[in-house]
């Protein structure tokens, strides 16, 4: 028999409403898979099981209801919650409480959302590792910065968990855990509460089993009521197969996925055509490097003067260092850069609805010491559009892959919609 905390967030929403499930027993089963799993996976920082026994037991008395009502999630330890320490993956603070709540987790508890915990992120969610593991091999990194988030919801802890993406750290752990991972449209969710890193890449990402999972994350944090995701025609979807320019560097069980997954689609009905990425996007690396020099010093000038010795040599030795010698029009130059890529991609997807991509260059890397590459997904983070990961089948250590779908921004419905389909056809 399936366990409550392994059914999808939309099957559990509608049991609780049904009367078949109450949020209690839903609850209890993510802690009890907690205490299971969590010796080997270190996906949570900080747990408060009493307050989420006492949020279920409310959502059963009738107090309240909501989109998300009775559901479990989990927040990234860069997102702030008034009930719990957040520590931004770094020592600096330990045992740090805010005296709010981020705008996302207001938003989600507003709608009936338990947050259950903080889960472990990478140091001020960028690259120096946090302690959690691959779910499908201790061995192997989990990804990054989300590392927590996407492997809680891999092994049934959660059914929904939030984190953010400035460059891959979204997209990149879901594909390595095997879950789905959004990442919405640059600007579309409040980062309010939301510790800054880079804030002209900063974006909010969810993950969940499904994509109806995450579209009705979505709606909770959106504050907007939940609709199902419209069925898509196949034979009306418009996709184009973009290898990109670091085609060369993803393994070959990975260009082989993402061709298959695009000759199935073709075969259920979507349209298929190659597509080149405008040549603009080939500066993007160099660009995007003098926007994080100029910005995340900045965002972390206070941590850099009074607490040096407690940062990451990652972290000093990378942006850190880069900022000392970025000028302010190297900074603008970049920002100049990025709106002229945002530009040729809305022009050259005028005749497509979405894109077909890989989600990592391959499976999870061996050993902790790295989260893996955002080789794939730091210049759609740069071009503010949504992507979506979906798990796509095993590399050949049996590490799970994802395909990566890309859409218009601030049109990230359709984009879930697509996903949706996509995915009842590569399953």
């Amino acid at each position: 028999m399936t366990e409550p905390c392994d059914l999808t967030a939309v099957e559990a929403r509608r049991r609780i409403d049904r009367g078949d499930l109450t949020a209690d027993a839903l609850v209890r089963s993510c802690l009890d898979r907690i205490a299971a799993r969590e010796p080997e996976v270190e996906a949570w920082e900080h747990l408060d099981r009493a307050a989420a026994l006492a949020a279920a037991r409310q959502a059963d008395s009738g107090q309240g209801g909501g989109t998300l009502r009775g559901l479990p999630f989990a927040a990234k330890d860069v997102i702030e919650t008034a009930d719990m320490p957040t520590t931004y993956g770094s020592p600096i603070y330990a045992g740090h409480r805010t005296a709010w709540d981020a705008a996302c987790v207001a938003m989600a508890r507003n709608a009936g959302g338990i947050l259950i915990g903080k889960t472990v992120t990478a140091e001020f969610a960028h690259r120096a590792p946090g302690k959690t593991r691959n779910p499908w091999n201790p061995g192997h990194t989990p990804g990054g910065s989300s590392s927590g988030s996407a492997a809680a919801v891999a092994c049934g802890m959660v059914p929904l968990a939030m984190g953010t993406q400035t460059g891959g750290s979204v997209i990149r752990p879901a594909a390595y855990c095997g879950v789905v991972g959004y990442k919405g449209s640059f600007g579309e969710f409040c980062l309010f509460g939301v510790r800054e890193q880079t804030r002209s890449f900063d974006t909010l990402g969810l993950f969940g089993r499904t994509v109806a999972d995450v579209a009705l994350f979505r709606s909770g944090l959106l504050g907007e009521a939940p609709v199902p995701l419209a069925a898509v025609d196949g034979a009306a979807l418009r996709i184009g197969l973009c290898r990109t320019m670091f085609w060369d560097q993803a393994e070959p069980a990975v260009q082989a996925l993402i061709e298959d997954c695009a000759r199935r689609l073709e075969a259920a009905g979507a349209t298929v055509t190659d597509f080149t990425l405008p040549p603009v996007f080939r500066e993007l690396k160099e660009s995007s490097r003098w926007i994080s020099a100029w910005e995340m010093p900045r965002a972390f000038a206070y941590e850099i003067a009074n607490h040096r010795d407690k940062i990451s040599k990652d972290m000093l030795e990378g942006r850190v260092a880069d900022g000392a010698n970025c000028t302010y029009d190297l900074y603008v130059g970049g920002l100049e850069k990025q709106r002229e890529a945002q530009r040729s991609l809305l022009d050259a997807m005028k005749d497509i609805d979405v894109l077909i991509t890989p989600s990592t260059p391959g499976e999870a890397p061996e050993g902790l010491a790295s989260t893996g590459t955002s080789l794939f997904n730091a210049f759609w983070t740069e071009a503010g559009v949504p992507t979506i990961s979906l798990p796509a089948g095993r590399g050949p250590k049996q590490l799970p892959l994802g395909v990566q779908l890309v859409g218009h921004r601030h049109r990230d419905r359709a984009l879930l919609e697509a996903a949706a389909w996509a995915a009842g056809v590569l399953a």
